[in-house]
């Protein structure tokens, strides 16, 4: 087991509440930034810590903060993403459900770095237990003197709020999730302008993951380059990985950038291996969004190294034998799953969650929904098949949000890798398992 930053104190007994949080080291960060750091100087350590976005793009954080546009007159705004909706990601809601004060904590540092008066935390509609586990630490937080008007008699100054949304996938997109927040339609916006320059209200604005904030917390209380020395090459730091599937032992694991997948996957210290010992089949390894990955390319990449748990050696091969990390949703397929059955279920989903905005994604996911349940029906042809191709290659790259992309590369990959078992429902002529 590596070093732990963010779940270091996630099995002390009463870590929910300030006093233990506070006992336990919590808020140094907010102190040693307010009263030692100007608003810059943390935006360099975060600049040089390495830390990337944790919510899927891997867009380096600190580069992103600098974009931030700060026209005089103009508030500015910090807005953290906790809709986490992607199938198979759980690890921010474990985190802010767990120790709800190191996202608090994250987003008073990071909001005085980025010169923020007005911050939110945008949490989905189903995690309203978890919003009020979060309005609960808020609380605390306004009541021990670390929000509200002149934190600390530094002089600065700062509300917090949490805004639940209405349970849409879409929403998770920074600029559908501005729109949201603004009581409007969560439709994504057309960029540019980018949310730093015209944002929430058409002021600058910054929106990070919740873990992406919560890092922020050691990285300035040890510094950046301390950081920085944990992890592989641009892969610094940990990562919460939600671990789902046929595994031994499920759950969230904080583990350092650059172990083995293998290692991952089978070590006692994480997964534990494959549940009832069978082979492993495939890996989704960073949320449903990201193309699947069968058994000897998710182990070994194309040099024939072992793929490490990192953006770049999971991406080695791009998608004709690569993946993502996306937001760390591990998801493990033994030797008895249908990759033809668990990619309808991906497809239905995004078919569902589709705003309808673009034409190539609100017409193109509903055409492969049905496509894949005529053939899992039995009554689909290799026609069927190609047309599945051609449907997701029309709809990549041609959508104003990555919903589109999300939607097209788990059906581009499963053909890719399994085409045989689309072609075995065909050529069988009836279903394994009919749709009702």
């Amino acid at each position: 087991m590596g070093k732990k930053l963010l779940l270091a104190n996630d099995h002390i007994p009463g870590i929910q509440s300030y006093d233990v949080y506070r006992s336990n080291g919590g808020y140094l960060s907010v102190e040693k930034a307010l009263k030692t750091l100007k608003p810059e100087d943390i935006v360099e350590e975060v600049k040089k810590s390495g830390l990337r976005g944790r919510g899927g793009a891997g867009f380096p954080t600190g580069m992103k903060w600098s974009f931030l546009a700060k026209p005089e007159g103009v508030p500015r705004y910090l807005v953290c993403n906790a809709d986490e909706s992607e199938p198979g990601t759980f690890k921010d809601r474990y985190l802010m459900s767990r120790i709800p004060h190191l996202l608090v904590e994250g987003m008073i540092t990071s909001s005085y770095a980025l010169g923020a008066n007005t911050s939110y935390i945008y949490i989905r509609g189903e995690y309203y237990y978890v919003a009020q586990i979060l309005e609960k630490a808020i609380a605390e937080a306004y009541q021990n003197g670390w929000l509200g008007q002149n934190i600390l008699g530094t002089g600065y100054n700062l509300d917090l709020h949490v805004q639940v949304g209405g349970g849409a996938y879409i929403c998770g997109e920074e600029t559908a999730l501005l729109e949201s927040l603004e009581g409007k339609r969560g439709n994504p916006r057309i960029k540019p302008p980018f949310p730093a320059i015209a944002g929430l209200y058409g002021c600058p604005t910054v929106v990070n993951n919740v873990e992406t904030i919560a890092a922020v917390v050691p990285i300035v209380n040890d510094g950046g380059d301390s950081y920085a020395a944990i992890g592989i090459g641009k892969s610094t730091g940990t990562k919460l990985i939600s671990a789902s599937g046929h595994i031994k032992k499920p759950g969230v694991y904080e583990i350092e950038m650059g172990i083995t997948v293998e290692e991952f996957i089978y070590s006692e210290a994480y997964c534990g291996g494959i549940l009832n010992n069978k082979k492993l089949k495939a890996v989704v390894a960073g949320g449903s969004s990201v193309p699947i990955l069968p058994a000897d390319k998710i182990l070994t990449t194309p040099a024939g190294e072992k793929r490490l748990m990192s953006y770049e050696s999971l991406s080695e091969g791009g998608f004709a034998s690569g993946t993502m990390l996306g937001s760390g949703g591990f998801i493990v397929m033994d030797e008895d799953t249908s990759i033809v059955e668990n990619l309808y279920t991906f497809t239905r989903f995004y078919h569902h969650e589709s705003c309808g905005q673009c034409s190539p994604c609100r017409e193109g996911t509903a055409w492969m929904e049905k496509l894949l349940h005529k053939i899992l029906d039995g009554h689909g042809t290799l026609a069927d098949v190609d047309l599945l191709w051609e449907i997701q290659s029309k709809i990549e790259g041609n959508t104003i949000c990555p919903l589109g992309d999300a939607a097209a590369w788990p059906v581009a990959s499963a053909i890719r890798h399994f085409r045989s078992e689309f072609e075995s429902f065909v050529s069988n002529g009836n279903a394994k398992h009919p749709i009702n």
